[in-house]
């Protein structure tokens, strides 16, 4: 149980690396209007990602997140830079990743550029279209974590 009376099991650490402030509303007034189980933080740049999912400096009391939304044009270090810095290290390896695009041909874009996320998510155009975006989030994560394992 967590300090606030919540079951861990019943929630999911979700970090949002998003440098559009406008964005990153949009995305965190629905998920707490939802009053979605889960925890959301949210970050705006490359660098203080990298320090979040180490749990480094000003986060070293943060949880590691289960899920990253990550947008890959980014200040500081590029989305490329973090997922390669994810992808090589054992510890954050696991975590998936959901490159946010702004296109239908976004995700062909961010994988010319070599941006291989675990799944691409176009973000919404319209405001009220971010409610269903943070529903298809959270059902995004369940069929990762449903998955089944390929390694035996």
């Amino acid at each position: 149980m967590t300090p606030d009376g919540e079951e861990v099991g019943d929630q999911i650490t979700i970090l949002l690396i998003e440098p559009n402030p406008g964005d990153t509303r949009l995305f965190t007034e629905p998920f707490k209007d939802a009053k979605l189980k889960n925890k959301l933080y949210t970050i705006s740049d490359g660098d203080a990602a990298l320090d979040f999912v180490n749990q480094r400096g000003e986060y070293a009391a943060k949880p590691r997140p289960d899920l990253i939304l990550l947008e890959p044009k980014l200040p500081g270090k590029s989305g490329m830079d973090v997922l390669s810095e994810l992808n090589n290290e054992p510890a954050l390896r696991e975590i998936p990743v959901v490159a946010l695009t702004s296109s239908e041909r976004g995700e062909d874009i961010v994988k010319s550029h070599g941006f291989d996320a675990d799944q691409y998510v176009q973000k919404p155009v319209e405001a009220e279209d971010f409610v269903n975006f943070v529903q298809e989030i959270e059902d995004l994560w369940f069929a990762i974590v449903q998955e089944p394992s390929t390694e035996e």
